[in-house]
């Protein structure tokens, strides 16, 4: 697998992350990823997949709701982390789950900035 074969993917997680502040693009686990301050939003796990940071309260339910788009291996049971099926995956669900993340885990001055900018 090469770094190109990520790139559709990880294309899709920046546009669906381009109206957060401070996001930055970085490496995790040797694949591309979308970081605000030291905390990760997402990451490229492969080229159909990707990792996104979700409470476990909200895994089960989403898995349930959309078994087509979100899925758990074993290696992700247990954890705050849902696996994504980036093809599948509306834009605009993408950009929920990448803004709710950021709430959660951006500094707070950031999210109240970012708040009172969007009005």
């Amino acid at each position: 697998m090469s770094d190109d074969d990520l790139l559709p993917a990880f294309e899709k997680l920046k546009q669906a992350a381009s109206t957060l502040p401070e996001v930055q693009e970085s490496l995790s686990y040797g694949t591309p990823a979308l970081r605000v301050g030291k905390k990760m939003l997402s990451r490229v796990k492969d080229p159909d997949t990707v990792v996104l940071m979700c409470p476990l309260e909200e895994k089960e339910m989403l898995m349930a709701a959309a078994p087509d788009i979100y899925f758990e291996t074993d290696h992700y049971k247990g954890w705050p982390a849902l696996l994504a099926r980036i093809h599948e995956i509306p834009l605009d669900e993408l950009s929920h789950r990448l803004e709710q993340t950021f709430l959660r885990t951006a500094p707070k001055k950031l999210v109240k900035a970012w708040r009172d900018a969007k009005g």
